[in-house]
């Protein structure tokens, strides 16, 4: 474990009324607003335009957002979920876009009503991000932009109870690329880590941005939980940059696209590592064969058996607070994977996955009485 470390430095695990971080007999846990002890298992990628492709939205909905939202919440709840993740949705996956949908707003969250995570634009560093520069982020200019998104957004959220905590980037590239957007580069050269200096450049630089964002929330919202980057477990992560961000992070988020031993290993390592709660922000276990191409295959089945063994496996580790799963609600053309279709049908894998969520509730519950 690395020295130092705990559970109150973002300053908001012990706000009262809110959702909190801290200890029930030997494991590390998120507390509901209640007080009660809350393992979040969340539906990720919420969006409703895939059922604007024919009659269903007038037909089902009216052209009523709040009316589907209301139904969205009604099956989340049947299905075992108890929180939502991350609501942006990847709507096009192309040569020259990779784009999701637009956050929900708070009064769209009100509609959901369920407990939630809200992703802040403060930097688009996002590893399958093809289009925006990185920018320098130990300026005044990123500091300058950073108050601003804080005051739009926190601002307004700060007293909404259902919210768990804030999220920044999805797969920061703090020192990998991807091809499609090599040319950006990533925020740090890995080729400076083989030298102290190097390191210690990374350190310094790390600490800047992680200080920067959290005294941005902090400064128009005192209450929530910060969540932090969604580190890409199975990409280079320098210890230094996780180092930098205890300070200023109540949880360690990660997302990691693997068999159910490997997610277990990982998030065990970064716990143990840093005495922090983890949480596996974004993950999917797809069905065989899995071809890792996007876009997709027409059809991706949900491997039912991997995703239970997964729940069971993160309950087995004393610090892990959730799992938020890569959803879909609705399959669309860029994913090409959900829960129901464009026809707002249900797929076969919703039974099996409540049953899993429902019985990772039960065993939690009962572990944490």
């Amino acid at each position: 474990m690395l020295a130092g470390s705990g559970l109150l430095p973002a300053s908001a695990s012990a706000a009262t009324g809110f959702f909190r971080t801290g200890k029930r007999k030997d494991r590390l846990c998120l507390f509901d607003p209640d007080g009660g002890p809350f393992f979040s298992i969340g539906m990720n990628h919420i969006d409703s335009a895939a059922l604007r492709s024919d009659e269903t939205w007038e037909r089902e909905f009216g052209n009523d957002t709040e009316r589907w939202l209301r139904f969205v919440h009604e099956d989340l709840v049947s299905w075992g979920f108890n929180s939502v993740g991350w609501t942006q949705e990847y709507v096009v996956i192309n040569s020259q876009h990779q784009r999701h949908s637009r956050s929900f707003t708070p009064e769209e969250y009100r509609q959901l009503d369920l407990p939630y995570g809200h992703l802040l634009p403060f930097i688009e560093s996002h590893q399958w991000e093809i289009e925006t520069r990185l920018p320098k982020i130990d300026s005044k200019e990123f500091a300058e932009w950073c108050d601003y998104v804080a005051r739009d957004q926190c601002s307004r959220l700060r007293e909404d109870k259902n919210l768990i905590g804030y999220f920044y980037t999805d797969c920061p590239v703090w020192v990998h690329t991807r091809k499609v957007n090599e040319w950006r580069g990533a925020i740090f050269d890995a080729n400076e880590l083989k030298t102290e200096s190097g390191r210690r450049e990374l350190s310094r630089l790390a600490t800047h941005y992680y200080r920067t964002l959290h005294d941005a929330i902090r400064r128009y919202d005192p209450n929530h939980l910060i969540f932090g980057d969604r580190y890409e477990a199975r990409a280079p992560l320098p210890e230094e940059v996780v180092k930098a961000a205890l300070p200023f992070v109540d949880v360690l988020s990660f997302q990691c696209f693997a068999p159910p031993a490997e997610i277990e290993s990982t998030l065990t390592r970064w716990a143990d590592f840093s005495g922090k709660p983890v949480l596996l922000a974004d993950a999917v276990h797809w069905a065989k064969p899995f071809t890792p191409v996007w876009p997709p295959p027409e059809d991706r089945a949900h491997d039912t058996a991997a995703y239970t063994e997964t729940l069971n496996r993160l309950l087995d580790i004393p610090s892990c607070v959730g799992y938020h799963l890569c959803g879909a609600y609705l399959k669309n053309n860029a994913r090409r994977y959900g829960f129901r279709n464009a026809r707002n049908q249900l797929e076969s894998h919703v039974p099996e996955t409540t049953r899993a969520n429902r019985a990772a509730t039960t065993r939690f519950t009962k572990e944490t009485d």
